[in-house]
């Protein structure tokens, strides 16, 4: 029996930051707000500059579309404010992947004002938001405590430094482009990424490279193919991508690293192959996202410092992948 060893992400350990800062020189700008296996990183501005303000969420709004334009979400999709005045003041956010209850009273414990989930609350169809379901518990959290929610999903997903951008960077890949353009919008922007490793690598050795780049899941990696293969070409996709198979072998892509790939989608993969590409390494799709946290902070961090506001911006380090553990032969 495997264990997922603790709850909450290898690539936080207790006391250090996640997210780094661009402060003038000189002046130190990272904290750590410390609360055990559940802390959250935060980047703090030191001492408030001349003339800076605490932001509304409406400007934290123009900041996020900004980053991540709502017309970069797919048509299916539910990104923006979910819950909020947007004439409140905030001073805290929090980023975290989902919106689960856990979350929302581990933000509002640590004074967040604005909770940013990359997953959905509200996704599908929601006929009450009363107490008793979990949904409504959520929203009645946030709102008699006062802390704003938005989504950032897909439109995160396509955007420049999105989900698959910080993944296909933490891997190493260069000449990195969208596996599937972005139908408007910049040529860099689109739905995963593909692109080169500067040495080539056995699949073995790339796999246990991206085991390694992954917060602690207890599910670990999946790998479809030969330990030996060569691995040259890289596509990604830091979510759930099956839908992209056509797009990754038009790609000629000797592996496609993703989410929650499901027998069917995989298994035609594999009998579709050519010369037994592309191979398959199946992530966590919590891990394979959460490492897109960090960035989002620093980069919303800095778009609003540079507009002179003063708040301070963490990472959940709380694991909400679903699973506990697995069994496997032998155990």
């Amino acid at each position: 029996m495997r264990n997922d060893q603790d709850k909450t992400p290898q690539d936080s350990p207790e006391g250090e930051t996640t997210v780094t800062d661009n402060a003038p020189e000189g002046e130190e700008a990272v904290e750590v707000v410390e609360g055990g296996a559940q802390d959250t990183r935060a980047v703090v501005a030191p001492e408030p500059r001349p003339g800076a303000t605490v932001p509304t969420l409406g400007e934290v709004l123009v900041a996020i579309e900004e980053l991540w334009p709502a017309s970069l979400a797919e048509d299916w999709d539910a990104v923006g404010l979910v819950a909020g005045r947007v004439e409140r003041p905030i001073r805290r956010i929090i980023f975290a992947v989902d919106p689960t209850l856990e979350v929302v009273r581990d933000a509002i414990a640590r004074g967040a004002d604005l909770l940013i989930t990359h997953h959905p609350l509200l996704l599908r169809g929601v006929k009450s938001v009363a107490a008793d379901q979990f949904k409504g518990e959520v929203i009645h959290e946030l709102i008699e405590n006062q802390c704003a929610l938005v989504t950032v999903h897909t439109n995160g997903d396509s955007a420049v430094g999105g989900v698959s951008d910080v993944l296909a960077d933490i891997l190493g890949l260069t000449n990195v482009t969208p596996l599937v353009a972005a139908s408007e919008g910049l040529p860099e922007e689109g739905l995963g990424r593909v692109g080169t490793l500067p040495d080539a690598l056995a699949l073995s050795d790339f796999a246990s490279r991206v085991f390694g780049a992954l917060p602690a899941v207890a599910g670990g990696v999946r790998v479809a193919g030969d330990r030996d293969g060569i691995v040259s070409t890289v596509a990604v996709c830091g979510g759930a991508g099956d839908s992209l198979f056509d797009a990754v072998r038009a790609a000629r892509a000797d592996v496609f690293v993703t989410a929650d790939l499901r027998h069917h989608p995989a298994s035609e993969a594999r009998e579709a192959a050519v010369e037994d590409r592309p191979y398959l390494v199946d992530i966590s799709h919590f891990a394979g996202e959460w490492l897109w946290l960090p960035a989002a902070a620093e980069g919303l961090y800095n778009v609003l410092i540079d507009q002179n506001f003063i708040l301070e911006i963490g990472v959940s380090s709380i694991n909400t992948d679903p699973w506990d553990f697995i069994l496997t032969p032998g155990d």
